[in-house]
């Protein structure tokens, strides 16, 4: 696929450096195997100059305890228990001073409580999540024996927030210790079970992959190096080595921290969510409008004078450019200046007032009778009283002004009556027509500009932006604009349950494309639409 070859900006390169990052370290075992021990005894390494201890989870309970270990000499980080507020004390570490110029030491105790907490909290919004949708269908509501599945973008949003943790940690300029329990499973092979078994850490499966070392303890001073990446130590990769005499201390020496940059040398990702690609270059230049003012009041006035059926070519105008190319077009006529959209409103109303007068003259020539003038229809422009007509011939329609002229001038102030003949839309036939009713593709149209509308509120963008991308790709039609409201769903229901409405969010998920009855779903949120629908 062809693209751009040009370098799109100035840079430059660098040699390396040589010097590694600050470790990440990652203390592994099982139950009571000496990790948090271990943490403690190294934080009173002369490498670091203050260690902040941050303990996450309520079953040990022993960052005060192991304040007794020969060498301890750390600080512990209070917090809430909250994601949110441990998530602030990494921030807050991560902005201490250095001390005598050495980095300081973060220890976390522990991230499998970390993932747990995770874990539960999706768990608990999907069991809500379960309630509510067996409310809303009147079935049974689960109780708290009942399985509740938790869906993948639940487990979507728990990595989302586990990242956000590492992210954090990746930015504190200095070593790290982070502790995680594991647990002895049964070993697979070809998805399915063996009788051999297995160590796994209890933690989100992509720790190991994120960290610089993997020690796993067996016991205090039992320790084995299952994984490193660092050129100090004479290892090969994916080699388990046997660390004798272990200690942080000695880990971190080996590990080449007093050698260490100040800081780690990341290059962080940064996603589009918009999935497109900047414009670089010289911006393009803007095309003209596909539909002029000319050429849309030439089209309304030959789908007014259509001899069959004008009420369904104004609607097929409508199809074909949408009511936003022709919501941009205006058009200068004798009603005043409107937009093209608003023009075609009019002549369809126009069109159903002469359909009514047909019916009541047919009506008059069936019994014989003379209909009551109508007050309301009787403007200046209109007959004068007295006036006679042919029998069977409906009176002249002076009260409406005509289709617009593409080839005539703005018309000015001179009355409506001295329009030609040739801009006055035609009579209907001497036929009784049926009532003039709106055409299904008409309502779905409107129904989607509805929804757009809903769309870009919960956005907080006006309906005009959220659809300028639509619009600039061409005509607006129906198709076009139905697969473009149904990608934008799952964006706006997400803000729907992100602002507490969880029932209109889950409905929404579920409407059909389009959706009919879209503003009576969101009448507790825009009563507005449901008004006018």
């Amino acid at each position: 696929m062809a693209g751009i070859t040009t370098p799109q900006r100035t840079r430059r390169s660098r040699r390396p450096t040589g010097m590694p990052n600050p470790p990440l370290v990652l203390l592994t075992g099982l139950e009571k195997t000496g990790k948090s021990f271990e943490a403690a005894r190294g934080t009173g390494s002369d490498l670091v100059g203050r260690s902040f201890w941050i303990e996450i989870g309520g079953t040990e309970g022993t960052a005060d305890y192991y304040g007794r270990v020969p060498g301890a000499d750390y600080e512990i980080v209070e917090h809430d228990g909250s994601y949110q507020d441990i998530l602030d004390a990494i921030r807050w570490v991560n902005h201490q001073p250095r001390t005598d110029g050495k980095p300081n030491l973060l220890v976390i105790d522990t991230m499998t409580a970390l993932w747990d907490m995770l874990s539960d909290e999706v768990a608990r919004y999907a069991r809500n999540r379960a309630i509510r949708k067996a409310e809303r269908n009147r079935s049974r509501i689960p109780t708290l024996d009942d399985p509740v599945v938790i869906d993948s973008d639940l487990w979507n949003r728990a990595k989302d927030r586990w990242g956000e943790v590492l992210w954090q940690i990746r930015r504190h300029q200095g070593p790290c210790l982070l502790l995680a329990r594991t647990e002895i499973v049964t070993a697979f092979e070809n998805d399915k079970p063996t009788r051999n078994t297995t160590r796994k850490i209890k933690a989100e499966r992509n720790l190991p992959a994120t960290v610089d070392a993997i020690v796993d303890l067996h016991a205090i001073g039992d320790a084995w190096l299952t994984g490193v990446r660092s050129l100090h130590m004479d290892i090969r990769p994916g080699e388990t080595q046997r660390f004798a005499d272990f200690t942080v201390d000695a880990l971190l020496r080996r590990l080449g921290l007093q050698d260490a940059a100040d800081s780690r040398s990341v290059s962080e990702l940064r996603p589009d969510a918009t999935l497109g690609e900047p414009l670089l270059g010289p911006p393009a230049p803007q095309q003209a409008p596909t539909l002029t003012s000319a050429q849309a009041a030439e089209m309304i006035r030959r789908a007014l004078m259509h001899p069959d059926n004008p009420e369904a070519e104004l609607r097929a105008l409508r199809e074909r450019h949408g009511r936003l190319v022709l919501g941009a077009v205006s058009t200068q006529t004798a009603w005043g200046t409107m937009s093209a959209d608003d023009l075609i409103d009019r002549s369809l109303e126009h069109l159903k007032t002469k359909a009514e007068q047909a019916q009541a003259e047919a009506r008059q020539q069936v019994t014989g009778t003379t209909p009551e003038p109508d007050d309301t229809e009787q403007t200046p422009g209109g007959p004068e009283q007295g006036s006679s007509t042919t029998a069977g011939e409906p009176e002249p329609d002076d009260s409406v002004p005509p289709p617009p002229d593409p080839q005539q001038p703005e018309p000015g102030p001179e009355p409506v009556d001295e329009v030609s003949e040739a801009e006055e839309p035609q009579d209907l036939p001497h036929r009784v027509p049926s009532p003039v009713q709106a055409s299904k593709v008409d309502r779905v149209m409107t129904v989607l500009l509805t929804e757009a509308e809903i769309q870009a509120r919960t956005l907080g963008i006006t309906r005009e932006d959220h659809l300028a991308s639509l619009a600039t790709e061409g005509t607006v039609t129906m198709t076009r604009l139905r697969n473009y409201v149904a990608r934008n769903r799952h964006q706006v229901a997400d803000l729907l349950e992100t602002d507490g409405h969880h029932d209109i969010a889950d409905a929404y998920r579920r409407a059909g494309t389009p959706e009919l009855k879209i503003a009576q779903l969101f009448a507790p949120l825009h009563a507005d639409l449901a008004a006018t629908d």
